[in-house]
């Protein structure tokens, strides 16, 4: 059985820093890319960074950029996201999602999810 279970989240204040884990069991954690995402309420959820299976490839996007980083630790089976300057628009749920796809942004191509870290940025 594949469980991915995050940790992590939290309360912090505007320009504050938060480190999220994501430990993986029930599967060959190096074969998979893996990806971060982030869903507030009343909006679909979306990719917020991704990583190759051997990390040599990450994506973010723009928001992401420069201020995120993801990174992953195969012989932990965990994947992490450093989030730094974070914003109140950053407050949403996040999740950690494992694809057989090598490094791909759309969500439909994630087979296993966690079940979520709530991240609040307040003002």
């Amino acid at each position: 059985q594949v469980q991915l279970v995050e940790s992590g989240g939290g309360l912090v204040q505007a320009g504050g820093s938060l480190r999220l884990s994501c430990a993986a069991s029930g599967l060959t954690f190096s074969t998979y890319a893996m990806g971060w995402f982030h869903q507030a309420p009343g909006k679909e959820r979306e990719i917020v960074a991704g990583i190759s299976w051997s990390g040599g490839r990450t994506y973010y996007t723009d928001s992401a950029k420069g201020r995120f980083t993801i990174s992953r630790d195969n012989a932990k089976n965990t994947v992490y996201l450093q989030m730094n300057s974070l914003k109140p628009e950053d407050t949403a749920v996040y999740y950690c999602a494992a694809s057989s796809i090598p490094l791909t942004i759309n969500v439909y191509d994630y087979d296993y999810w966690g079940q979520g870290t709530q991240v609040t940025v307040s003002s």
